[in-house]
């Protein structure tokens, strides 16, 4: 994609459908009169007369407690400059958008119109009371400093420059955990710092902090090493000048343990590494293009441990790892300041974290058969879902004992749960499916690739690495939509009904007239069926010219399914195909089976539909927690509606006793466990979240997932198929663009996924 593509696809997704990123929600009804009434006037009076008495039960009656101001004067916008506010915005809302994703956080974001720092400060003050929490963002230095200082002594709420602290926090981490794989130590090793701006004077800080000596130390400006002789120091240089006679970066490099960039591309040369000391650690932190790149790092010295601003190599320094559960942590205790020590509790639970065992699910999201503590794993990664669950616990415990929280915590247990539930309010799971497609793209046939909204799916895919497409339709048609959409690409095009320069067609005919001879087809019928695009796109997944295919955006589902099962079949041991649909729900992604192929499943098709559906969950690695669905709860009707579910399950407990399954119930019973524990304390399920529904036939199943897509907006990823033998995925009629690009990344990792289990099955 140009530049030019690239900038309006920007603009058109700032714009539309809606302008901007963020929007206001209500939190508690307000259908009737009587909600309008007790929302405003006359009942808004009472909290309001309780607040006057108490300034403190504001917490109890607003949503101060979990609305943090996002605030700039657009002085310093990364990688842009002095902006100024209004062109700031952008970036504040997206600032909004990672706090409500990662933390559950609220955010209005506040541009301000002054470069004046008591005008800023003056401003910030007055509106405070709103919040309960002020994040700084993109201030020039050095008047970013005076400000939060500023207002964290005059205001009770936390304040954080995050440009200043966020980085700093998340490379303390890293540097901590490199520096004890180095075997050194803090107070001993020699750090060279190439930025002398907001977060390069807030991370030497902080490495201080964490033991490294301030006369081990040498930063660099744009001008050089920053001495102790030079003229017109601010006082945050002076206080990193070195005593030391040296003027360039090459000069400070050699025999240094550690380098630190927060400057600008491509300023570290090979043989500035080679002067290093032994097992260098180099964090090179400019973005989008590092100091030095990370190949070239590790080409030249096979004993660096390096980190970067970059998702795309091992220990990524990323912001987002920080300031959503910092300000958590503060905000629950209701912290009157984030002061150092709160700091210094998210630096070492960040540290610790690298260390422990890693969930599955972040194995998956990253393609490691097991991630572990060294070299390329020194920090957490962003997907890591225990994040939310270990630093706002570390964050709060050090502002009770640091005398800072007006609201401690005593049940520490019940605080995890609750911040485990806020992990289900964003779309994780579909960061985690293009991360792990991205990290092995595999080759994905679209059969109805002259299909607009098709081949603009295919261009996102090709363009963000998910796959490698294959467009199949007629040529001219799909060139001449590549032209209008600007994809631009040595693409693989294809058209089944004028395929023969290679005599793909024929040689696809000659191996399906071979497998079905003896069933009535004929070759002159082989070679008519590969003129049918989903005929040509199975025969290319089946001999190894495509690893998986995306079809059905323009047909029913059906007319699209009998060509795969008569050409692909089934996997091994499996009877019968199946569908899941995974739905974005609040309380986290919910599977829902079987939605698109078996009408009236027997009790042993339910059960292998359930194995199925496990099967799926855990390739996300995740836990199944499957409930059996029914209009009746364990055996209190007859009818054998729901006697084939209680069967299914009687099965699935005695062949797999390990399965986390139960039913027959009905869905409230299934989603709610204080329902669940009252009524049937026996379960299976009983204090444990469901994340999958099987359900008895498919019109519940079809109705359930389209009901809660179009009711209640809840994305959707599906369906995808269970038990065939290659990786096909039918969309549902009229899919999206998001869908269909969703349902590729599926493809991708199905296909990642059964290379996978082939390769371990020729090795046994």
């Amino acid at each position: 994609m140009s530049e030019e593509s690239k900038r309006r696809e920007a603009l058109i997704y700032h714009a539309k459908p809606t302008p901007g990123k963020i929007k206001v929600v209500p939190t508690k009804k307000y259908a009737s009169q009587r909600d309008l009434s007790l929302a405003y006037s006359p009942g808004v009076a009472a909290p309001c007369l309780e607040i006057e008495k108490d300034n403190d039960s504001v917490y109890r009656y607003t949503a101060k407690g979990n609305l943090v101001a996002v605030i700039s004067n657009g002085t310093a916008v990364l990688g842009l400059g002095n902006i100024g506010p209004e062109a700031s915005k952008p970036v504040m809302e997206g600032k909004g958008l990672l706090f409500k994703i990662f933390a559950d956080i609220d955010v209005f974001d506040i541009e301000v119109d002054t470069e004046n720092v008591d005008a800023f400060i003056e401003t910030v003050k007055n509106i405070a009371p709103t919040f309960g929490g002020i994040n700084l963002e993109d201030i020039k230095a050095p008047e970013a400093f005076e400000i939060e200082r500023r207002l964290k002594e005059e205001l009770d709420i936390p304040v954080m420059h995050d440009d200043q602290h966020g980085t700093a926090i998340i490379s303390a981490a890293a540097l901590l955990n490199a520096v004890e794989l180095a075997e050194k130590k803090m107070d001993e090793v020699r750090i060279v710092i190439s930025g002398a701006g907001a977060a390069a004077i807030s991370c030497s800080r902080l490495y201080q902090a964490c033991g490294a000596k301030r006369e081990n130390m040498v930063m660099l400006d744009s001008k050089g090493v920053i001495r102790d002789d030079r003229e017109n120091l601010t006082n945050e240089k002076s206080e990193f000048a070195t005593h030391r006679k040296i003027d360039t970066l090459d000069e400070a490099m050699k025999e240094a343990d550690v380098f630190i960039g927060l400057s600008k591309a491509n300023i570290v040369s090979p043989e500035m590494l080679l002067a290093m000391a032994k097992n260098p650690i180099v964090f090179a932190m400019a973005n989008p293009d590092p100091e030095i790149k990370y190949d070239l790092a590790i080409a030249t010295r096979k004993d660096i441990i390096m980190a970067t601003g970059r998702s795309d190599h091992p220990n990524q320094v990323n912001n987002v790892l920080g300031f959503p559960f910092i300000f958590r942590g503060a905000l629950d205790v209701r912290a009157t300041i984030i002061n150092e020590e709160m700091k210094m509790a998210a630096v070492k639970s960040l540290a610790k974290l690298a260390k422990e065992p890693v969930p599955e699910q972040v194995n998956v999201a990253y393609g490691e058969t097991r991630l572990t503590f060294g070299k390329d794993y020194i920090i957490p990664k962003p997907f890591d879902p225990r994040l939310i669950a270990e630093v706002p616990p570390a964050v709060a415990k050090a502002a009770m004992e640091s005398g800072v929280a007006k609201k401690p915590i005593s049940d520490w247990g019940k605080y995890k749960d609750v911040l485990l539930e806020r992990l289900g309010s964003d779309n994780k799971l579909v960061r985690l499916l293009f991360n792990r497609a991205k990290l092995q793209p595999k080759r994905i046939v679209f059969a109805e690739a002259d299909q607009l909204d098709v081949l603009k799916a295919a261009q996102i895919v090709y363009e963000e690495g998910i796959a490698i497409p294959i467009l199949l339709g007629r040529k001219e048609t799909i060139e001449a939509l590549m032209a209008e959409i600007e994809f631009e690409g040595d693409i693989d095009i294809r058209d089944p009904k004028t395929e023969d320069e290679n005599d793909c067609k024929n040689r696809y005919a000659e191996v399906y007239w071979q497998q079905r001879k003896r069933r009535g087809v004929t070759f002159y019928s082989a070679q008519k069926l590969m003129r049918e695009r989903n005929y040509f796109a199975a025969m290319m997944v089946n001999e190894g010219d495509a690893d998986g295919l995306i079809s059905g955006y323009s047909r029913n589902y059906p007319t699209v399914l009998k060509p795969m099962l008569e050409l692909i079949g089934l996997a091994d041991g499996v009877s019968r195909a199946a569908t899941t649909n995974i739905m974005m729900t609040k309380r986290g992604p919910m599977f829902l089976s079987d939605t698109s192929i078996n009408v009236d499943p027997d009790a042993k098709t339910l059960a292998k539909i359930a194995q199925m559906t496990s099967q799926v969950i855990k390739m996300f690695g995740m836990n199944p927690v499957m409930a059996m669905i029914s209009y009746s709860n364990f055996g209190s009707s007859g009818n054998e509606k729901a006697s084939k579910v209680r069967d299914a399950v009687a099965y699935l407990h005695r062949h797999y006793p390990d399965l986390i399954v139960d039913g027959e119930l009905q869905t409230d019973f299934a989603l709610n466990d204080e329902m669940l524990r009252e009524r049937f304390p026996f379960s299976k399920l009983v204090g444990k979240k469901v994340n999958a529904l099987v359900f008895p036939n498919l019109d519940s199943a079809n109705i359930t997932y389209k009901l809660l897509k179009e009711l209640h907006e809840a994305d959707s990823i599906g369906p995808i198929m269970l038990g065939m033998k290659k990786p096909v995925h039918i969309l549902q009629l009229g899919a999206s663009v998001d869908e269909i690009v969703n349902m590729t990344a599926i493809a991708v990792i199905d296909a990642q996924h059964k290379e996978k289990i082939e390769l371990e099955n020729a090795e046994k």
